[in-house]
């Protein structure tokens, strides 16, 4: 049966661990955690196991589990060596973190986007990610760290398309789908179902064309249809409810109440889910 998770970037605005806890409180038991003030990258990177420890005992805490980690690197297609490489340390400082986390999957960008008379963009940006694959093998040799990316605007990886030539040249890439990335973008279905057989993480919010964030009466993602294509696609993982409290309000984003959206939202698809 899908399992729900919600993502602590609905609530930037509360500490890491009162965040858990609200989530806890709204009910779910899975969560994502991602890059921005709840992960201070610097001072994990100095004590990786420690800031594990931290997270976990919070986990534990509020009985959650972890359904995937989400570090924001977004420098590793740029033609400026020093930045890109830059990132990719940054990533291999963190993997003590990420193991001790216990992930079995993290999420990356694709990278920001470049002209397309950069012909090096790609190429650049395939061998970051092979480089950072590669680490996380040598981190990870017992049990395997899935990897995958977040195709979203502004990046190497905007539509299904340009994801899928990142796939097509990185086998064991697979990715984070953000459902509301496309809409927002009036991709229709029939292109955003091709992601799903390399699908490892699902992500939602309510959104609409030009809007990457709205309140669920405003939306157009119909949850039934979503979980149609999930089932068709036999999709194994966890769909994560994720709002975003967030100063920017970039591609029509809208301001919405976190804890009213989020909880609407999943029960709107609970109830699809289990036909009432």
């Amino acid at each position: 049966m899908l399992e729900f998770a919600c993502h602590t970037w609905g609530f930037n605005d509360l500490p890491l661990n009162e965040a858990l806890g609200t989530i806890a409180r709204m009910g779910f038991r899975y969560v994502d955690i991602g890059s921005g003030p709840h992960l201070n990258v610097s001072a994990i990177a100095r004590d990786p196991r420690g800031a594990a420890a931290k997270i976990n005992d919070d986990l534990t805490r509020y009985n959650l589990k972890l359904s995937d980690l989400y570090l924001m690197l977004p420098r590793i297609s740029l033609a400026d060596d020093e930045q890109r490489e830059k990132d990719i340390e940054t990533y291999r400082a963190l993997l003590p973190f990420i193991v001790a986390l216990k992930a079995n999957g993290v999420t990356l960008s694709p990278g920001l986007v470049h002209a397309d008379d950069d012909e090096d963009a790609l190429p650049r940006t395939i061998e970051s990610l092979k480089v950072m694959m590669d680490a996380s093998r040598l981190a990870t040799p017992a049990t395997q760290l899935h990897v995958s990316i977040e195709p979203h605007m502004d990046s190497m990886a905007q539509k299904p398309e340009r994801a899928l030539r990142l796939l097509d040249a990185l086998d064991d890439l697979q990715i984070t789908l953000d459902w509301a990335q496309m809409v927002c973008q009036g991709v229709p279905m029939e292109d955003i179902v091709t992601l799903l057989p390399r699908t490892r993480h699902v992500q939602v919010r309510q959104a609409t064309y030009g809007r990457l964030q709205t309140a669920f009466d405003d939306g157009t993602i119909n949850p039934s249809d979503v979980l149609d294509a999930l089932d068709n696609a036999d999709y194994q993982g966890r769909l994560c409810i994720e709002y975003m409290k967030t100063k920017s309000l970039r591609h029509g984003m809208v301001e919405v109440d976190s804890i009213v959206e989020s909880t609407r939202l999943r029960d709107a698809f609970r109830e699809a889910r289990d036909g009432e």
